[in-house]
């Protein structure tokens, strides 16, 4: 939007002698509608893969007890994938002793969607429901449980810790 104000703006009935400023912001529009048509593929191609899975849902299984275990199977894999999804930066906070790239809001909000669904589940008594959000409510805990762990030894920006620009640091050698 704002590339495609500031080109309106840089119009030679607008605004004249700006060619520099459509120029510029004609690019920034193009890089943005490029970065909208992949994003638009990806979307693309997992509602054709929820085409799919519905139509074999429907075609192949006859009954809603096959189809619940077939698209509950789904759900929890998928499921589990995306609360698993911070596992890759428990390494990181480990071996680096920082929680700078786990953010804490993020590491709760997993923790406490797969409580209130887990509640939710087993209110219903669904099977499918409680499995994946029980392990990410565990998967959650763990992450604020890192979090606690390592906040204290993060860090903090402006500290005395930090390189300046200015200074030089070699592998093994204290700030210069």
């Amino acid at each position: 939007m704002n590339c495609m104000f500031w080109i309106l703006y840089g119009l030679p009935v607008v605004h004249p002698d700006s060619t520099l400023v459509v120029t510029i912001n004609g690019i920034g529009l193009a890089l943005e509608l490029i970065y909208l048509k992949i994003v638009a593929i990806g979307l693309l191609g997992e509602v054709a893969f929820l085409g799919v899975i519905a139509v074999i849902t429907f075609v192949v299984f006859h009954n809603t007890t096959t189809r619940t275990l077939f698209v509950g199977i789904i759900c929890d894999i998928f499921n589990i994938i995306m609360y698993a999804s911070p596992l890759s930066i428990w390494h990181k906070v480990i071996k680096t002793k920082s929680v700078e790239y786990m953010p804490f809001f993020l590491s709760l909000a997993n923790f406490a969607n797969g409580a209130v669904w887990t509640a939710y589940g087993l209110i219903k008594f669904d099977k499918f429901i409680v499995v994946s959000n029980g392990l990410g409510t565990v998967l959650g805990a763990i992450q604020l449980i890192i979090y606690g762990c390592y906040y204290k030894s993060t860090p903090k920006k402006g500290s005395g810790d930090v390189i300046k620009p200015n200074e030089v640091q070699l592998s093994g050698a204290t700030i210069a």
